[in-house]
């Protein structure tokens, strides 16, 4: 079966103190699953454990059943099909939007490089106006869809993104989440979300965990976990209206 799975894991940055605590979840292609939680849950450690950031002290981390938990960032990338766009720090400010993309491709062959990144730039016109700018003159929106497109340049299978509306405006969120669910609809890549935006991250998702304390407390549907009242008193600001 194909997914990106984390199976009883636990994990931490501190021996002997685990943030995770026998935590399990997958992403599927084709589906978009949101990881929501109260701050110090280990919704971003969990993302750091499944690209290779950090090590696992227990479980297993699975791709298409078998497991990458010995292999490095770049080796899960190169030969595992993920990539991570973290929350801050996800692009070089100082280099431009041509030069970000070429940098997420850097591994790949000079014509298969090109046309790649042709195609991002077709699919995302904007970078296409603004590639000879620096990537610190463009908007937190734009800097965000850089980001995506850049971790979009080897053509991953599974894509972990920690916190994508951080910073951004309301209209600049729902262009960020908008590119995410045509990126899903146009691929069949799977994407796994950490954010904080709890809603609006619901919404544009299939299946959701809720994190406390470093294991799964909740998950299910994204629209059954959305209408949860209790979820929505302790995570969504309230009951639904």
């Amino acid at each position: 079966m194909m997914a990106l799975e984390l199976v009883n894991i636990s994990a931490g940055y501190v021996p002997g103190v685990d943030i995770l605590r026998g935590l399990s979840l997958k992403a599927s292609p084709g589906e978009i699953v949101t990881i929501i939680g109260p701050n110090g849950s280990g919704k971003s450690t969990s993302l750091k454990v499944a690209a290779g950031y950090l090590g696992a002290h227990t479980g297993e981390v699975l791709v298409d059943g078998q497991s990458v938990r010995a292999l490095s960032v770049d080796r899960r990338v190169r030969q595992n099909g993920i990539a991570i766009v973290p929350q801050s720090d996800n692009v070089f400010g100082t280099l431009t939007v041509w030069e970000n993309l070429d940098l997420g491709g850097a591994f790949m062959h000079g014509t298969e490089r090109r046309r790649r990144m042709d195609e991002l730039i077709a699919a995302y016109p904007m970078l296409g106006r603004k590639l000879r700018a620096k990537a610190y003159s463009l908007s937190g929106g734009e800097r965000q869809v850089l980001a995506l497109a850049r971790a979009l340049m080897p053509s991953p299978k599974y894509l972990l993104l920690d916190e994508p509306s951080a910073g951004l405006s309301p209209l600049m969120l729902a262009e960020v989440f908008d590119a995410i669910v045509e990126l899903v609809s146009r691929t069949g890549i799977a994407v796994l979300l950490v954010e904080q935006n709890a809603t609006e991250a619901l919404a544009i998702s299939d299946r959701a965990y809720v994190l406390v304390l470093g294991q799964v407390a909740l998950s299910g549907a994204a629209g059954t976990i959305l209408a949860d009242d209790q979820v929505r008193q302790l995570y969504l600001g309230g009951a639904a209206v």
